[in-house]
């Protein structure tokens, strides 16, 4: 069992019939980065906590957080507060 925050998979079925996966096109650099880290031993690599302690409130998987930090790196997102922005007017 896992003591990470889990997210939602990308390829099981929402309430209509598209697959999250479906609205990420096949050239989308997201594709890469998913792939580049899900690659990486984050353990071996000096991440901490990625095998999580049974106690306390669960984190965030630190891949699922890597991934989004290379994002934000490769398209010039350096705060929380614009990452909301863009959540915000994608889904608009």
């Amino acid at each position: 069992m896992s003591h990470h925050i889990a997210g939602q998979s990308r390829h099981q079925s929402t309430l209509f019939p598209e697959l999250m996966d479906d609205f990420v096109s096949e050239d989308n650099p997201v594709r890469v980065i998913d792939v580049f880290v899900e690659y990486l031993d984050l353990l071996d690599l000096g991440f901490e906590r990625v095998d999580p302690k049974s106690t306390g409130r669960p984190s965030y998987h630190p891949a699922m957080m890597l991934k989004l930090y290379i994002y934000g790196y490769l398209n010039q997102i350096q705060s929380s507060r614009r990452w909301r922005r863009n959540a915000t007017a994608m889904s608009s």
